[in-house]
């Protein structure tokens, strides 16, 4: 479970927004594996919506997704998906359907002409901002 934020490379961060990116102007989603709050793994997974303001995750995808995280031996420490058109925080969709209240959720959304990532965890339709930290490389620890 993640207490107050998610951790990542710019590397990870990097993955994300290209997948944002190539996904226009339908939303993009994926998943993040880790350990501890630190997301070390970026599973982009289809949008089988092919929509601009909602998502649904292609099942055959997001299964080999949580095949592929076990494998690994890493935990789900988040699920992202964008927000072409807003809104910045989670939509009135996003926390009706939250299913994983210990999962932070990265929502991807344009700040004037730059996109910006924010994290939540989201629990009986409300949700709560957490800290997202994008580590250097130096801030990482050994073999992390």
């Amino acid at each position: 479970m993640i207490q107050g934020a998610l951790l990542f490379s710019a590397d990870i961060r990097g993955q994300m927004l290209a997948q944002v990116l190539s996904w226009l102007p339908e939303e993009a989603c994926g998943l993040l594996a880790g350990k501890e709050g630190r997301a070390t793994l970026v599973l982009p997974v289809e949008n089988a919506e092919h929509s601009p303001v909602r998502f649904r995750m292609d099942p055959e995808q997001q299964l080999r997704a949580f095949l592929e995280i076990e494998e690994r031996g890493l935990d789900l420490v988040g699920i992202y998906h964008s927000h072409p058109t807003g809104p910045t925080g989670p939509s009135a969709t996003d926390l009706t359907e939250a299913a994983y209240p210990d999962v932070c959720q990265v929502i991807w959304s344009k700040r004037g002409e730059e996109w910006v990532a924010r994290a939540y965890l989201l629990e009986a339709g409300e949700g709560r901002e957490i800290q997202l930290v994008v580590e250097s490389e130096t801030d990482r620890p050994a073999g992390g």
